[in-house]
């Protein structure tokens, strides 16, 4: 499947257009103006689409790291809860603590957390990163996708045990059923192939029996967007 990138409504019929041309794509997430006080009109187009798999916006981009918890916004994402679509949210560590109030306010919208929120993988530092993610991890149901990380980590010259601590604790904390793999292509080529971000994270993960790796690579994110 593919995600989002611009925040441009154009983007998204360009993403399904590529879709309807090319079957292997079986998903996309796309962004919509969560803002709009016409968003649900947006949706209806959308949903017209059988691609057309879940919503993302880049949160992490928002100067104010509380974005996500302003009424306007609540509104559309609580139009997303209604409608069963999935919300990707698109987070660094500074942003983590709005994961558990949209939680609360919104208890049926799917979400699942991007790139594992991108944590300071070159510094090798893991707090409090790791505390909020286990928090999250306990007092919600979302996801999150192992992605995205060996942009965070020394670009050229990172190795999976770099990633290792970090894919371990994700792992512990939402178990395999709420965890997804996602290649980050075509960003990852900054610092590798998404061959080589597949390699790292097996590596990281270590043997896993062959259900469990399955679940991980392919059948959460299967369930999770309603993917066929």
């Amino acid at each position: 499947m593919v995600v989002q990138a611009a925040q441009v409504d154009a983007e998204a019929e360009w993403l399904l257009a590529l879709a309807d041309d090319y079957p292997f794509i079986k998903g996309v997430v796309a962004w919509v103006d969560l803002k709009d006080p016409k968003v649900g009109a947006r949706l209806d187009v959308l949903q017209k689409h059988k691609r057309f798999k879940g919503v993302r916006n880049i949160l992490h981009d928002e100067p104010d790291v509380n974005w996500a918890l302003q009424p306007d916004v609540l509104r559309g994402l609580k139009e997303l809860e209604q409608r069963g679509i999935p919300y990707d949210v698109l987070v660094k560590p500074p942003h983590l603590h709005i994961v558990e109030p949209l939680a609360e306010k919104l208890p049926k919208l799917k979400m699942v957390i991007d790139h594992i929120a991108k944590p300071y993988i070159k510094e090798k530092k893991m707090e409090p990163w790791a505390k909020q993610m286990e928090s999250i991890a306990k007092k919600s149901k979302a996801y999150v996708k192992l992605s995205g990380m060996i942009t965070e980590a020394d670009q050229q010259h990172w190795k999976a045990p770099d990633l290792a601590p970090y894919v371990h604790h994700v792992y512990q904390v939402f178990g395999p059923e709420r965890c997804m793999f996602g290649s980050d292509w075509p960003v990852c080529q900054l610092a590798g192939t998404w061959k080589q971000v597949l390699a790292a994270l097996t590596q990281s993960l270590g043997p896993l029996k062959q259900d469990v790796r399955e679940q991980v690579l392919g059948g959460t994110a299967v369930k999770f967007y309603g993917l066929s």
